[in-house]
């Protein structure tokens, strides 16, 4: 079982930056990949950062280059640096544990959801 507490949202100026962060806890042998999905208002929710335990990241392509996820093993937790924020980023951002058993079978944990603004 993994319990994901995430912290770092806000309001925040476009062109500014956020850093977002969360933790696991709980029992567990590994993370294997770590992620970032965001919802906004009326939309579905979407993948925005990944990252596996090897280190290998995936982003959307909406974010590349302005957001670098990042990951601390020792501390069981993921980093979500997000710059040159945009008003399209408005959302709640959630993070994703995604523990595989084989290549097409896993289960996801996920954070409560932390609401990101970009707003003047």
């Amino acid at each position: 079982q993994v319990q994901l507490v995430e912290s770092g949202g806000g309001l925040v100026q476009p062109e500014g930056s956020l850093r977002l962060s969360c933790a696991a806890s709980g029992s567990f042998f590994r993370l294997d990949s770590m992620g970032w999905y965001r919802q906004a208002p009326e939309k579905q929710r979407e993948l925005v950062a990944s990252i596996d335990s090897g280190g290998t990241t995936n982003y959307a392509d909406s974010v590349k280059g302005r957001f670098t996820i990042s990951r601390d093993n020792a501390k069981n937790t993921v980093y979500l640096q997000m710059t040159s924020l945009k008003p399209e980023d408005t959302a709640v951002y959630y993070c994703n544990v995604r523990n595989f058993w084989n290549p097409r079978s896993y289960i996801d944990y996920w954070g409560q959801g932390t609401q990101v603004t970009v707003s003047s």
